[in-house]
């Protein structure tokens, strides 16, 4: 038995050591991802903290995948959050009077408009749409991206047409049908 804690032990060290440099390799892409989605660097790293946590409940810290299931895990939590942002939104504006907005710079409230409305367009996506677009735009390569999705590289590029065609078309900038 004494053997079997000691074995343990030392499987646990070795997950330790191979988690820890996952995490140090990982993380500031991981979190870049969530941010590109929420805009907001505490809830991009709560994200990112929940989906290193799933990993290792259900993955061996030296998996040769990780990498691509934390891009695909993280795109997928992020546009979760932003869903559940919008429902909660929805919720609490119900039976509550419009809140005048502080005035600004005109800029930057079409910015912040803007940033809202493909935000909320990329949550009427597919997953596998928005999550192209997340990864793609966030500073992944075609084979990064390709890897992430479980799809080859030669078709990242359709994909990533046919996402982006979409997601004009959510945006109401489509205009030849």
């Amino acid at each position: 038995m004494a053997v079997l804690a000691s074995d343990s032990v030392r499987v646990r060290d070795r997950d330790s050591g191979a988690f820890d440099e996952l995490f140090a390799r990982e993380y500031r892409r991981v979190v870049g991802i969530a941010y590109r989605v929420l805009q907001n660097g505490a809830e991009a790293e709560d994200v990112a903290q929940d989906v290193f946590c799933d990993f290792l409940r259900r993955h061996p810290a030296d998996a040769p995948y990780a990498g691509p299931w934390l891009y695909r895990a993280t795109t997928h939590a992020a546009l979760n959050a932003v869903r559940g942002r919008k429902r909660r939104q929805r919720r609490e504006e119900m039976g509550q009077p419009a809140l005048a907005t502080d005035p600004g710079p005109e800029q930057a409230v079409i910015t912040g408009e803007n940033r809202i409305e493909v935000r909320s367009a990329l949550a009427r996506l597919s997953e596998k749409q928005a999550a192209i677009l997340v990864l793609r735009y966030s500073g992944l390569s075609y084979a990064e991206v390709a890897e992430a999705l479980g799809v080859k590289i030669g078709q990242v590029g359709t994909l990533l047409r046919r996402a982006e065609t979409a997601l004009r078309k959510e945006l109401g900038y489509d205009t030849s049908e």
